[in-house]
């Protein structure tokens, strides 16, 4: 009888084949090895694995789990083939060929498990590593490539219930950013007085509060090189967080534009007074200007998340490339983490 499957096989003749392996005793594991072929043969791949690592777990001789390695190795060697032409058709444009990134969105903790199943056989690594890379809040940059590709495996991963969303670096290199200088009036429309971000020049911009849809808040920081010593006693060089920068983004969607907002740009003792006492201090500063933005926005939804997405972002920003990040802090030497608030920013402005 089994040389009687193996013709059958061979002829893909797979409904004899069928009535023969059910004929096959249950404790004869070359029906079940029989079985495995046949659903590899007929496209049902998931059972076909699922058969051969049964074949596997259990003892069953040399011969028997060689078959069944080599019918996973055809299976894996399928799905390659697959993955390959998608690949293919995903780039074959220019357009598609942009350099963009995939943005992973926050699942609660107890879907991680069967989410992690599903993003370890999409994106082929590890279910552990898995795991560990879909974010429980806020957002993780996962991959910097093709905006086609990137497309391809966020469709896959949304389909696999696991949020994600990808946008191009031409995307974020076309929004307008204006640094604002400082409020001039408020009545009976805001108009603010902003600058590039070299403050070389200056302009005015009058916009309505129910115009900004959404902020955007976080706090980027001000490395130092300081001497210090390791645990044997010499002195070393590092870099070490000695301030923060705070920074608030108001999206402006129907102007097309970013009023950006931060301490070591705000002129304070200009415009529209922010607190009862001149010359307060940088914080109550600070205050002063959330609290009024806070006030007027009610219905603005916020993004608060920047700390934990920058820790994912700043060590593929040079895979993206160069853009600019509007940020001019007084540094001896630029940070990737202004090009990461920007990044964050951006990327809530044009998330779909």
């Amino acid at each position: 009888m089994h040389q009687d499957i193996t013709i059958a096989l061979e002829r893909q003749d797979y409904e004899i084949a069928s009535q023969l392996i059910k004929a096959v005793p249950d404790n004869d594991p070359w029906g079940q090895l029989y079985l495995g072929q046949l659903q590899a043969a007929q496209s049902n791949y998931e059972q076909a694995e699922s058969t051969f690592r049964s074949l596997l777990q259990q003892d069953y001789g040399p011969k028997i789990a060689q078959a069944a390695r080599q019918g996973l190795k055809q299976i894996q060697d399928h799905a390659q083939a697959v993955r390959q032409e998608k690949l293919s058709q995903a780039t074959a444009t220019p357009e598609q060929t942009q350099t963009g990134a995939l943005i992973l969105e926050a699942l609660p903790s107890d879907a991680k498990t069967k989410a992690a199943l599903e993003f370890a056989k999409i994106m082929q690594v590890e279910p552990y590593t898995a795991r560990m890379l879909i974010p429980s809040r806020g957002w993780r940059l996962y991959r910097v490539g093709p905006i086609g590709e990137l497309a391809m495996y966020g469709q896959d991963l949304q389909a696999a219930g696991i949020p994600n969303f990808s946008v191009t670096l031409a995307q974020v290199q076309q929004l307008k950013v204006h640094q604002v200088c400082y409020f001039q009036t408020l009545q009976p429309s805001p108009e603010v007085i902003v600058s590039d971000h070299h403050a070389q020049q200056t302009g005015s911009f009058r916009f309505n509060w129910s115009e900004v849809t959404q902020r955007v808040e976080g706090l980027v920081p001000i490395f130092e090189e300081v001497v210090d010593r390791d645990p044997r006693g010499k002195l070393k060089r590092k870099e070490k967080t000695q301030d923060h920068a705070q920074f608030c983004d108001l999206h402006l969607p129907q102007k097309g534009c970013i009023l950006r907002f931060y301490d070591a740009a705000y002129q304070f003792n200009q415009g529209v007074p922010l607190t009862e006492v001149d010359r307060e201090t940088s914080w109550a500063n600070w205050r002063g200007l959330t609290t009024l933005l806070t006030q007027n926005l009610p219905h603005a939804t916020t993004w608060a998340d920047f700390t934990s997405f920058a820790e994912t972002a700043v060590e593929q920003l040079e895979l993206l490339g160069a853009f600019e990040s509007y940020i001019n802090l007084l540094r001896r030497e630029d940070s990737k983490w202004d090009q990461a608030f920007h990044l964050y920013s951006s990327l809530a402005m044009l998330k779909p």
